[in-house]
């Protein structure tokens, strides 16, 4: 099955594994430091580790992203109690990072379908990128069902932990650009489409200011680990590159939450150039340890056939 939507979709996945994995150890940097370090690009080194992380190894963003996709698969389509006690299971196996506001939701007791809205209520702060940075997966296996099914689903998902609106609908709008890509579209251009499906409150003005053509991450109002600037910093990447290998080195020079921002850019950028785009010097040492799952690891290979099977749909040869 090596048709260029799998394709595609495999650089989806791969590309958001390996943007998490060069951007860990510059996280909470300032700008410009990946550059520094590696000036020229295609001279190998960038899967450096540092900052708690091996060389190569994925942060919780892709963690969590591989919980998705082995539970739509798993369970045939999306069952969200599954999803969150899949979450539960990881959180509860201790991994070396995640959200704050995640941990709080998914250890605070309460029910699938109440513990986000409950800690939204108590601290009126959700909008963090911690439901956009697990989204590439799920973005590859509803692409397929259209722009409604796959904008509500990443609604659905990224509530499952976050309780802020804002959340729901990047992660809407990332799920659409990724099934534009995957259809051979042009993600930048429909961005006008896709932002008339967002919420019509405050969400749709101020995801069209941080997604304009004129934005830049300088402008920002937030600090990147918002969801807003996440998301336009992965587009503003997008845009002003013209290859993965560059949008993603421009994403991880941004500084800051720059594990999460490269995951986002590596996932759209994946979508757009396809799995021959992400170097083979990125791709190898990739790993991804999963917490409260007997010790397993994914590798590239494993990440793939993940994809593959995400991407599969009735008519198909089977993955």
């Amino acid at each position: 099955m090596n048709d260029p939507r799998t394709q595609h979709s495999i650089a989806a996945i791969l590309g958001s594994a390996v943007g998490d994995a060069l951007g860990a150890p510059f996280e909470f940097g300032p700008e410009g430091v990946f550059s520094a370090r590696f000036p020229t690009p295609g001279h190998g080194g960038e899967m450096c580790g540092g900052g708690g992380w091996d060389p190569g190894e994925a942060t919780d963003d892709t963690q969590m992203a591989v919980l998705v996709g082995e539970s739509l698969l798993e369970c045939g389509g999306l069952e969200l109690p599954d999803v969150f006690r899949r979450f539960q299971r990881w959180a509860a196996a201790e991994p070396k990072d995640i959200g704050l506001q995640t941990e709080d939701v998914l250890a605070n007791g309460e029910e699938w379908d109440l513990a986000a809205a409950l800690h939204f209520q108590t601290n009126q702060r959700a909008a963090g990128n911690g439901a956009l940075m697990r989204a590439a997966t799920s973005a590859v296996y509803f692409a397929p069902h259209g722009r409604d099914a796959t904008m509500d689903a990443g609604r659905r998902i990224a509530a499952l932990t976050h309780g802020d609106r804002a959340a729901w609908e990047g992660t809407a709008i990332f799920h659409e650009l990724v099934r534009i890509a995957l259809t051979g579209g042009d993600p930048l251009t429909a961005l006008p489409e896709t932002l008339a499906a967002v919420h019509p409150d405050h969400h749709r003005a101020r995801y069209a200011t941080v997604l304009a053509p004129d934005w830049h991450p300088d402008q920002a109002t937030e600090f990147n680990g918002a969801v807003w600037p996440c998301l336009g910093s992965a587009v503003w990447a997008l845009r002003t590159t013209s290859s993965y290998e560059d949008a993603v080195r421009a994403a991880i020079d941004l500084g800051g939450d720059t594990d999460t921002v490269a995951a986002v850019t590596g996932g759209l950028a994946g979508a757009v150039y396809g799995a021959d785009a992400i170097p083979d010097r990125w791709t190898d040492p990739l790993h991804v340890p999963l917490p409260g799952s007997g010790g397993r690891v994914l590798r590239a290979a494993e990440l793939t056939r993940l994809a593959r099977r995400l991407a599969w749909q009735p008519g198909d040869a089977m993955p």
